[in-house]
């Protein structure tokens, strides 16, 4: 089902942890909601990026399946105010962060992963931090910034 013009529920649901375990991520209707805020948001970065497309790598994951592939508890992923990303026709990960952090986009978090671009949503009557974060591996520390 399509949400915004290049974004569907699908591939902002799916989960490949969910699939090998065999594990339901169907969202609820207030994750349903959230994720057409985080699409919003994406088709604003699309056009940042040159209206190229945008892989998604993990969007909504219910808290069984973040806690299956190591996410924090307070995941934004969990509520579906948060996309992970990549667009590879723009650029590197690093690139596309960048591109996000010299825009005016609105976000709560940026984060520079560790192959890919994390964009997390304040939830609904929260002020938005605009935190920009880098994290090199799985075992780093966040570090301040966004760092190539």
């Amino acid at each position: 089902m399509k949400i915004s013009e290049h974004f569907t529920l699908e591939e902002l649901t799916f989960s490949e942890a969910a699939a090998r375990l065999g594990l339901d991520n169907t969202p609820i209707p207030i994750v349903i909601t959230n994720l057409g805020l985080v699409v919003t948001v994406m088709e604003q970065i699309r056009t940042l990026l040159g209206d190229r497309p945008i892989i998604v790598h993990s969007g909504y994951r219910s808290a069984e399946i973040n806690q299956a592939v190591g996410g924090v508890a307070t995941s934004a992923h969990c509520r579906g105010l948060a996309c992970d990303f990549v667009c590879p026709a723009f650029g590197t990960p690093t690139e596309a962060a960048l591109a996000i952090l010299r825009s005016e986009i609105e976000y709560d978090q940026l984060i520079l992963e560790y192959g890919w671009v994390h964009v997390g949503l304040a939830p609904e009557g929260l002020l938005s931090r605009q935190e920009a974060l880098t994290k090199r591996s799985p075992w780093a520390a966040y570090e301040s910034g966004i760092r190539a």
